[in-house]
């Protein structure tokens, strides 16, 4: 799935079958429901849920709670604007799926 693809996708009501858990986490954080994008990362065990629960504390402010997963994801502690840390890690798990 291109990233294009995944963002046309969130027009849906509900995200593409087949889809992993960290991105429909960030599917579900960009329709608005947090709650639900928190609950997708909490049951992907991988790095990349990790990541993806990392950014869900940072939107829920919660800066040591994210800093924890971004340690358990392997990944910097980002400052970045939200919607370029979202854009960021889409693009990124987007190219896996494409792999």
């Amino acid at each position: 799935m291109t990233l294009d693809d995944f963002k046309e996708s969130i027009a849906n009501d509900a995200p593409p079958a087949g889809m992993d858990l960290a991105l429909q986490a960030l599917w579900w954080d960009r329709k608005g429901d947090w709650a639900r994008a928190h609950g997708c990362s909490q049951d992907d065990n991988s790095a990349d849920g990790a990541w993806v629960h990392a950014y869900l504390h940072r939107v829920e402010g919660d800066l040591s709670n994210a800093g924890y997963w971004y340690r358990r994801a392997g990944k910097p502690a980002s400052s970045a604007p939200l919607g370029e840390e979202w854009a960021e890690i889409a693009g990124a798990l987007c190219g896996k799926q494409q792999d």
